[in-house]
């Protein structure tokens, strides 16, 4: 088939690479954003000049020399990996099989730009990818495909979208493609009433309540690793906090207050939260960069009966 490749950053190039080593398809164009001032090119774009592949960099999907120019490529199907600009209707049906889009959760839960932190954040044992067939809605369209993956009690936001959806959404992309090309492909309604969406989790999301039970502390601080990082404060000074476990600790300091630290060793910093305790291993300083959080309490004096949070 003679594909449309629209998408961005390191999963957009990733499936376009896959795309084009499977060698079973002909790209004839390759999407993206149109570059930032003082930015890097987007690796999607990178990958299309490697390869000599036609390159359309619109700002929107609503001018009609952008529709034109989409439509001589001839294209039999759009495939979206990885969008932030609206793609309308009138584009998205161009390609004669009409466009396919990734989105990392199953659809309908987690609609919304943030879909791999909240999963984590709420606790789920649970999340995946779709395929879909995108419509003017955010996340809307019949399902074509979808894959279950595990959310282990002590994976970060990084594990499960870089060692669990990465991977397995370029694998889906081949046989998303395939399922297209079969000439049926399966069109499964969302349950709109299974449906949830939830925005960016940004940095005002993710700050600690250390009065919070020890597992919602956990699950947020794996939620938001790497990014955007949950945190907490020493003396007004924020403290990013990211690698982390739960710990019932000793009988040590049995009336501590939440946010109050419990010890402090070279594994690293015990601190009190409501009905259990969370040993912070590493953590990155208000204008530093990331370091094991025994060694940031040494340098700032952080001990036994220090108070954060407050």
């Amino acid at each position: 088939m003679r594909l449309i490749v629209n998408g961005q950053q390191a999963f957009g190039r990733a499936a376009l690479e896959a795309i084009l080593e499977a060698g079973k398809d002909e790209v004839v164009g390759v999407y993206t954003a149109p570059d930032k001032e003082g930015r890097p090119a987007d690796p999607i774009k990178e990958c299309a000049l490697e390869h000599g592949l036609p390159l359309f960099q619109p700002p929107n999907y609503k001018d009609p020399a952008v529709l034109d120019e989409m439509r001589s490529l001839n294209a039999d199907l759009m495939v979206m990996a990885y969008m932030i600009i609206f793609v309308p209707e009138e584009a998205r049906n161009i390609p004669s099989n009409g466009s396919i889009c990734f989105h990392p959760s199953l659809l309908p839960l987690h609609r919304g730009p943030s879909s791999i932190n909240w999963p984590i954040i709420w606790g789920s044992a649970k999340t995946g990818l779709s395929w879909f067939f995108p419509d003017d809605g955010l996340d809307e369209g019949d399902i074509l495909l979808q894959r279950e993956v595990e959310i282990g009690p002590e994976d970060t936001l990084g594990d499960v979208y870089f060692k669990k959806i990465f991977p397995l959404g370029v694998a889906t992309t081949l046989e998303a493609i395939d399922l297209i090309r079969s000439g049926n492909p399966p069109h499964t309604a969302q349950d709109e009433s299974r449906a949830t969406y939830e925005s960016w989790c940004r940095k005002k999301d993710v700050k600690i309540d250390w009065a919070s039970p020890a597992t919602d502390v956990y699950n947020m601080i794996r939620g938001a690793n790497p990014q955007p990082g949950a945190w907490t404060t020493l003396n007004a000074d924020e403290v990013q906090l990211y690698d982390s476990r739960r710990t019932e600790g000793g009988g040590d300091a049995p009336d501590a207050e939440p946010g109050e630290v419990v010890s402090v060793s070279e594994g690293g910093v015990t601190v009190q939260s409501g009905g259990g305790r969370i040993l912070l291993k590493s953590v990155r300083p208000a204008g530093g960069g990331k370091v094991p959080a025994a060694e940031w309490a040494s340098a700032s004096g952080v001990s036994a009966g220090t108070k954060l949070g407050s």
